[in-house]
């Protein structure tokens, strides 16, 4: 069920939120924050500080309301802890047929990070439900257009890396479909009321892009 869930929340809006850094005392109130403000789909990265339990947490605390799971993810085996946790999707930075082949014998949501034609056929071949596209600073319009001329039909970019209201309108009209959202949403020492702020500026710029 994790995939028709992420599928209906990106389409109702393509924002991914990245809490690098969240610590499990403070990550069901930041959580909160972002649903209200209408991001619900929550990345936490495996070098925050215990993220298993911040997971566990946030799908307890967010359950039927929102889609979590872990991000930055290099070991394989991780994919099944995350799962136990209730983690529902895997974010990489990289390409790694074997993490996306068990994220989707585990049933969650594979989002690979990739940056070159092949690493993103590769992904796509493994089983990747979406590519993610890393470093987003490197990244342009063109050159995305470019990748999506020569992959399937229908395969869809999110970008991550240097993200901000100030600049999302900035890919208008291109072949990004998301946006994962790291340090100008969320960074170590925000409220909760901090990031359901930037979250509602950042919505506001993204919808104005539509």
């Amino acid at each position: 069920m994790n995939e028709p869930l992420f599928d209906r929340l990106f389409a109702e809006l393509p924002l991914i939120a990245i809490l690098r850094g969240v610590t499990p005392d403070e990550c069901v109130g930041i959580g909160e924050a972002l649903v209200a403000a209408g991001i619900r789909i929550v990345e936490v990265p495996m070098n925050s500080p215990d993220p298993l339990a911040s997971i566990e947490r946030l799908a307890q605390a967010l359950g039927g309301r929102a889609l979590v799971g872990a991000g930055t993810v290099y070991r394989p085996e991780d994919v099944e802890a995350i799962a136990r946790a209730g983690g529902q999707i895997i974010v990489t930075p990289h390409t790694d047929g074997e993490i996306i082949r068990r994220t989707r014998d585990a049933g969650l949501v594979s989002a690979p990070g990739c940056f070159t034609p092949s690493e993103a056929a590769a992904a796509l071949a493994a089983g990747a439900h979406i590519l993610k596209l890393f470093p987003g600073e490197l990244v342009t319009p063109a050159s995305v257009r470019a990748m999506a001329a020569v992959l399937p039909k229908g395969t869809r970019f999110v970008l991550v890396g240097g993200v901000s209201a100030d600049n999302i309108a900035y890919w208008r009209g291109s072949a990004i479909h998301g946006f994962g959202i790291g340090s100008s949403l969320y960074k170590p020492g925000l409220s909760p009321q901090d990031v359901g702020l930037r979250a509602a500026d950042l919505i506001v710029a993204y919808r104005a892009g539509e």
